[in-house]
């Protein structure tokens, strides 16, 4: 066993006692002063552990963000950090299910994985090569966010901003359900699809109208012809709403459309395939809006690579998987910086009843991130 994986095994209580204090602070992403206590937490924290930096960006829908910085005057490209502070449950939660460790050392709690074991990892792993004197000389960023459940909407411009200064991220999602690293994202694209018709009597004129839900349908068939599920390529209209009362022929119709795709290339198709619309009832008129968009996240085979070496040096297995889901690493994969994502514990249950952590998992995944600062070499 190595001295870096023996050590944090012996911190493996005060990294429990971390993350139960952590899951203390109840964040919903739009409860902004409750996200900002846990952000002035962090803050003291960062300042504890000997940041150079801490620049706080204020903002005023959600939490304020902060970026902490460790030697920033050494040599080399930094490794930045991401993490996000909020979560999907409104306060009043942790009295409803407040956290309990079962006998399989599983720690329950909401944002237990998503992320607060992420951040324990972070702060733990600071700590601990501080206190082995091992922490490396090379500037070491962490950028805390505090609106990624929504979509980053926010913090998208400064996650680009800061990853651009630097030569690896290492984005604190959990791991999968086994422990695996998250190597490849699904990009996500979102639209609103709109139909115009014209309202008529349903009864006494029905000739007159034009119905947006008869041309719905048949774009909708054309939609799902998009579909490439084998190819990782998922269409899908997921809202709809349309029509005004029962006895006219419905003039409007907004349906919420779905796109997870596996590659660049992929978004770009289906974008340029959707924005082609045609038009089967004549009259009607059909438009479509892009919404959000997160790039996918390309498997970077060099770093995960890399990232398996570091592990094996100091006892840990590596394995990887992906997701369909994305994260804050698909903005900074896409600009081409080597990511590494899931990197924080193994768990389950992101925003479901029954999230949580495997406490064993906590020590692994500290020792894997202090090799990645101690070692990875550009």
């Amino acid at each position: 066993m190595s001295e870096l994986l023996q050590y944090f095994n012996s911190q493996k209580q005060a990294m429990t006692d971390l993350l139960l204090e952590l899951i203390g602070y109840e964040t919903f992403t739009t409860e902004k002063d409750m996200v900002d206590k846990l952000g002035n937490y962090m803050e003291a924290q960062f300042r504890q552990l000997g940041a150079s930096s801490v620049t706080r960006y204020p903002a005023r829908e959600v939490g304020d963000m902060l970026l902490a910085k460790w030697h920033e005057d050494a040599p080399g490209a930094p490794i930045l950090f991401l993490i996000h502070i909020d979560t999907v449950w409104p306060s009043g939660t942790l009295a409803e299910r407040p956290p309990h460790i079962d006998d399989e050392g599983r720690l329950f709690g909401p944002g237990a994985v998503d992320m607060k074991g992420g951040i324990t990892i972070v702060l733990s792993t600071l700590r601990g090569l501080q206190a082995l004197g091992r922490m490396p000389k090379r500037p070491i960023w962490v950028l805390m966010t505090s609106d990624e459940e929504v979509g980053s909407i926010h913090s998208e411009a400064l996650i680009k901003e800061t990853a651009q200064r630097c030569g690896l991220v290492l984005v604190m999602e959990p791991a999968t359900k086994e422990g695996a690293l998250k190597t490849w994202r699904k990009g996500i694209a979102t639209y609103t699809l709109s139909i115009e018709g014209r309202p008529s009597h349903a009864g006494n004129a029905p000739e007159q109208g034009i119905n947006a839900i008869s041309e719905f349908a048949q774009q909708v068939i054309e939609i799902h012809k998009l579909n490439d599920l084998k190819n990782g390529v998922s269409v899908n209209v997921t809202m709809v709403n349309g029509g005004s009362a029962g006895n006219v022929i419905p003039a409007h119709l907004e349906a919420f459309i779905d796109t997870r795709m596996m590659t660049v290339a992929q978004q770009a198709k289906l974008e340029a395939a959707l924005a082609d619309r045609p038009v089967f009832i004549p009259g009607a008129k059909v438009s479509i809006k892009l919404n959000h968009t997160r790039p996918p996240m390309e498997r970077n085979q060099a770093a995960y690579e890399q990232a398996q070496r570091i592990g094996a040096k100091y006892g840990v297995s590596v394995r990887e998987d992906g997701s369909g889901g994305g994260s804050d690493g698909n903005f900074t994969a896409a600009l081409g910086i080597p990511t590494l994502d899931g990197l924080g514990p193994q768990g389950d249950g992101l925003h479901a009843l029954h999230e949580h952590v495997v406490l064993n998992s906590l020590p692994t995944r500290c020792t894997l991130v202090a090799g990645i600062l101690l070692d990875w070499e550009f």
